[in-house]
């Protein structure tokens, strides 16, 4: 029976963690990513995408592509769906293997998969991560299984995850650094080979007492080449997965489009550093490294709380020493005379209180540590913003991280213990490289490292009360009441964001009450009143002049309308961006020729257009956003396009403006 009922209980959480990742798909809308995403998806290849990114990204435009033809998908609803079944995915196959192979308690993998869904702040569109971190997670699933099982085939289908990886986001070829995992892990199994005796319980003796035996040397220099065997045919069926994948998707593309294409295309990436500086290997790393450097003054005044406490323990252990020797002496004294008694009975009266007053007062500084940091804005209530999850999502990185590290060290860890531990350190670190987004990505992709970590903690409550360092007696109850506070505001925290957060130009969507009602692809979906009311008009243009289907330029941060006007791009959706350089714009405008795309401006540069560097002003467009377009050569590109080939503003409103 008991049995049975944990049965339904697993099968409802199941149900859950498939549709909990499905919760907005039809809330808010988004200029920017995801239908930027869309339009690339649909409008796949090099007729209307840039190289550069059709290339670097070839996998999940590719399998974008494929799901644009799937019922329903000609709308936004439909797309949202069927990419947001790839964070169901995640979450399912990450609860399976957090339940079967590392045999976490089902609640436990449970509320670390919620936690990891409430964290996936980035659009679903954006399948070039979601399907980098669904293979990587099939990577550490292989390699996990096949290291702990001896299973060379699991090593394959890890290498052959990881290279197709490379295809899905040119940077993942970070992801090879996995293989640090598996060098690790055969060390540890060679220091545990060496620690067993060799040769019988004499040889054993003999090499400890008189030096290596002859044998015993012999057997250490066969223990020495079986690691270097070991490691090598590890390595080698990891790399034979990772170059057949390489091959066989470089040599399709190679069939289909020409590998100088190819080349060209990935060259590019490379020397989009020049405008997009963020993107530089340094400025990555540095901004990973600054973030978590910046955030150690949480981290360390939390430490020096818990550190307070366990100081406050020793003393309160000292007192109830003192007292409980002083009752044992009173207690044993041959005259059995009321005094005596008194005394006894007092100090024991006392050791009592002062141990229950100071674990009171733990619990009392652990709450005042949270109401603390709610003072001093570690975090805010306001859901629909990043500054709800951020600094507490960076702590859970750092204490994940710093958890693993300690299993890893521990002498007395299981060697499977270890290897998880490493390979989610590396998860996380690797997860961030390859965006300028800093940390951001390793907080989307923390599918194994939530459940881990509210794993390690809870073995850590079960397990440890306390222990003895020289002669003192340090107590773990001021370690675990920090950390159980933390965790609830984590959880709080997390929880909200995951409820409230809908990405919509980098921000949260708020007010999402209305509905556009004359354009098929926003059918049903909710937004704002004021993007509702000019998407309508806009769309109402469109079908009047039967603009779908024609090739439009998009410039001024409104990529998506590529996607949502149904008007396949020139060239680039987003030809705004500053990793799409000037010299390429200006190469895709000459290759127009006579040809006249319709041209959507968004408001800021609308107004440039209207009235120059005074109509900013008047709009009171933000002076920041005043230098970019004062200081923007492809700008001068298109103006001049524009003026050359006789565009006129055919429509205008708050949002947008149309030319021809």
């Amino acid at each position: 029976m008991e049995k049975k009922r944990t049965g339904v209980i697993e099968n409802f959480m199941i149900v859950i963690l498939a549709f909990y990742p499905l919760r907005h798909i039809n809330w808010g809308l988004d200029l920017w990513d995801t239908g930027y995403n869309y339009a690339n998806f649909t409008y796949m290849g090099m007729e209307h995408m840039d190289p550069m990114w059709l290339f670097s990204t070839y996998l999940s435009n590719a399998v974008g592509n494929l799901l644009t033809k799937l019922p329903g998908a000609g709308s936004l609803f439909g797309m949202n769906l069927y990419t947001g079944l790839f964070v169901s995915a995640l979450a399912l196959l990450s609860y399976w293997f957090c339940t079967r192979r590392l045999h976490m308690s089902v609640w436990t993998a449970f509320i670390g998969e919620m936690i990891a869904i409430s964290l996936c702040w980035c659009p679903t569109a954006l399948l070039y991560n979601y399907l980098t971190y669904l293979l990587f997670l099939g990577a550490v699933i292989f390699l996990y299984t096949g290291l702990t099982k001896e299973r060379n085939g699991y090593l394959v289908a890890a290498g052959l995850c990881l290279g197709a990886n490379v295809l899905v986001r040119f940077p993942n070829l970070s992801e090879a650094a996995m293989i640090v995992a598996v060098w690790a892990y055969d060390i540890i199994i060679w220091l545990e080979d060496r620690k067993k005796p060799i040769g019988g319980r004499k040889e054993a003796e003999e090499n400890t007492t008189e030096g290596k035996t002859e044998k015993g040397k012999a057997a250490e220099a066969l223990q020495h080449t079986g690691f270097w065997r070991r490691t090598l045919s590890h390595t080698g069926w990891c790399l034979l997965g990772y170059l057949s994948a390489l091959a066989v998707l470089l040599g399709y593309i190679a069939i289909r489009y020409g590998l100088g294409e190819y080349v060209t295309g990935i060259t590019r990436l490379f020397a989009m550093t020049d405008n997009a500086t963020d993107y530089k290997a340094t400025s990555m790393v540095m901004g990973v490294i600054g973030t978590y450097v910046e955030n150690l003054y949480w981290f360390l005044r939390i430490g020096i709380i818990v550190v307070c406490g366990m100081l406050l323990f020793v003393v309160s252990e000292l007192l109830e020493s003192g007292l409980m020797r002083l009752k044992a002496t009173e207690d044993s004294r041959k005259e059995n005379n009321r005094f005596s008694t008194k005394i006894s009975v007092a100090a024991g009266i006392a050791g009592n209180v002062i141990h229950v007053t100071v674990r009171i007062l733990m619990i009392a500084i652990s709450v005042a540590m949270v109401v603390w940091l709610y003072a001093r804005n570690f975090c805010s209530f306001d859901f629909y913003s990043y500054d709800s999850m951020l600094r507490p999502g960076i702590l859970f990185l750092m204490l994940t991280m710093m958890i693993a590290v300690i299993r890893i060290f521990d002498r007395n860890g299981a060697k499977e213990e270890k290897l998880i531990s490493g390979m989610l350190i590396l998860v996380i670190l690797l997860t961030s490289l390859g965006s300028n987004n800093g940390v951001y990505p390793s907080m989307n992709n923390l599918f194994v490292a939530a459940p881990y970590t509210l794993w390690e903690i809870g073995k850590f409550f079960r397990q440890v009360k306390e222990k003895k360092i020289a002669r003192v007696t340090i107590s773990a109850f001021p370690a675990k009441t920090a950390l159980a506070a933390f965790l609830l505001l984590c959880v709080v925290q997390f929880g909200g964001f995951g409820i409230h957060f809908v990405f919509a130009e980098a921000t949260g969507v708020q007010d999402a009450n209305a509905y556009v009602t004359n354009n098929a692809v926003l059918k049903n979906i909710r937004m704002s009143s004021d993007k509702a009311e000019c998407m309508t008009e806009l769309s109402a243009y469109a079908a009047e002049n039967n603009l779908q289907g024609e090739e439009v330029i998009l410039y001024g941060k409104v990529p998506a309308l590529s996607y949502y006007l149904q008007m396949p791009s020139a060239f680039n959706p987003w030809s705004d961006l500053d990793s799409y350089s000037r010299d390429t714009m200006e190469q895709e405008l000459q290759n127009l020729n006579e040809e006249t795309p319709v041209i959507i401006l968004g408001n800021s540069y609308a107004l440039y257009e209207e009235g120059g560097e005074e109509a900013l002003k008047k709009w009171n467009v933000s002076e920041k956003e005043q230098q970019a377009i004062l200081s923007d050569g492809k700008w001068e590109l298109l103006a001049s396009f524009m003026e050359e080939h006789g565009y006129e503003q055919t429509f205008r409103n708050e949002k947008f403006a149309v030319y021809r």
